[in-house]
């Protein structure tokens, strides 16, 4: 009996063969396409796992404030060890850095998404896919930074509590009684510093290894002042600082103490020391004022002194006047000497340059009311009811040690 069989060609057979899949194959496009997918989909969880965590611990410091002066003994000291280590390894400020990044990096990276959206017409899904969790990232890097480096420091316990210091109310005439202390330690330290020829202050002093060293001596009195300082570092765009009405400022992203190297520099030692004290966890204005004052009049450097306690004359001088009479201002006015006036008065000077300066890429009193409002509304969401004006709260802090600890 003859058998029929199907007669194939050879073209067929070669077809077939090419639309044959084996099982293999199969299984290996599908783990090609679990690999595509899979990091993604980790970056993602990574991502929103830091920003709820983030979200967790600041929820915990506000009704918890055992838990963040646990979290500013132990855990911040580890981040400003750790990666203040590293920023101090540059000698310029990485945080203006990222400033400069964030202002002209973002936009330009709209406008290539914009333009690849248009162009790669096949891969939108993909150019939407990158640039999205490049904007996660930075979110994500935001947020943990502020939490774990800023929001939850304003959460803690005061300075004045966590160092036994008394907190009472004081008259009107024991300020002024301080006032005067000051001006007297003021005059003698004005003594001590080089001038030029119109008596005004020449800066000689460092402001790096000084200023950490006067910082860290006060660890042996209070809390949390001890351990790895990072190195302040002047800022590159000093002029629009001042122009934001800045004379330091402390970046969380950067755990950098920075400081405005343009403004009239009597006061900058205090300054620096003030921004060290942030980055020691005292995110509080006027117990960093506080702190520097202490670190400056204490210190060996002689502008170091005289800083300090021309910061300190401003604030007490300013409460004094609120509500004192012409005599009384007189007073205090004609007991401060020649040469502390002639940096009060070149003080004066720069800060109006900078409110009438012409030509700049910026318009000065724009930027400073931008600035204004900014810090008022940060402070003020960070549980500073008083905003800005916390900054003169460091009189209090005055107050209360000059009369009940010394």
């Amino acid at each position: 009996m003859q058998t029929l069989t199907e007669q194939t060609s050879p073209s067929q057979k070669k077809t077939a063969e090419q639309n044959e899949v084996s099982p293999k194959a199969e299984q290996a496009g599908t783990e090609i396409k679990k690999k595509r997918k899979f990091p993604l989909s980790i970056q993602l969880c990574v991502a929103l796992g830091l920003i709820l965590c983030a979200v967790a611990l600041e929820v915990l410091a506000l009704n918890s404030t055992a838990f963040a002066d646990w979290y500013r003994t132990n855990i911040f000291p580890m981040w400003v060890y750790i990666y203040g280590h590293i920023t101090s390894l540059f000698p310029f400020s990485v945080g203006e850095i990222l400033i400069m990044i964030a202002v002209f990096g973002i936009p330009v990276s709209l406008i290539a998404m914009t333009v690849l959206l248009i162009i790669k017409k096949g891969r939108r899904k993909k150019v939407g896919r990158v640039f999205g969790y490049i904007y996660l990232w930075i979110v994500t890097f935001v947020v943990v930074v502020q939490v774990n480096n800023c929001f939850i420091l304003y959460r803690t316990s005061s300075f004045a509590k966590i160092n036994d210091i008394p907190v009472n109310e004081h008259t009107d005439k024991q300020l002024e009684e301080l006032c005067d202390a000051i001006v007297e330690k003021l005059n003698i330290a004005a003594k001590k510093v080089e001038r030029d020829d119109e008596g005004r202050i020449v800066m000689n002093c460092d402001y790096n290894e000084t200023a950490r060293k006067a910082v860290q001596d006060l660890s042996s009195e209070f809390r949390n002042l001890d351990g790895y300082y990072v190195r302040p570092k002047p800022i590159i765009c000093s002029f629009f600082m001042s122009q934001m009405d800045f004379t330091g400022i402390y970046f969380p992203f950067s755990m950098e103490a920075n400081y405005n190297n343009d403004f009239y520099k009597a006061k900058l030692p205090c300054t620096v020391c003030h921004e060290l004290a942030h980055t020691k966890g005292y995110i509080q204005e006027d117990e960093a004022n506080f702190i520097a004052f202490l670190a400056c009049i204490r210190s060996d450097d002689p502008y170091y002194n005289y800083a300090g306690y021309l910061t300190a004359l401003t604030y007490v001088r300013n409460k004094i006047f609120e509500y004192a009479d012409e005599d009384t201002k007189v007073r205090i006015d004609s007991s401060i000497c020649d040469e502390v006036w002639a940096d009060i008065d070149a003080n004066s000077e720069y800060w109006d340059s900078v409110k009438n300066a012409k030509d700049t890429v910026f318009n000065s009193e724009t930027v400073s009311k931008i600035s204004g409002d900014f810090v008022e509304a940060n402070l003020k969401a960070n549980g500073v009811p008083d905003g800005r004006k916390s900054y003169g709260r460091m009189v209090d802090l005055m107050l209360n040690y000059y009369f009940d600890r010394t």
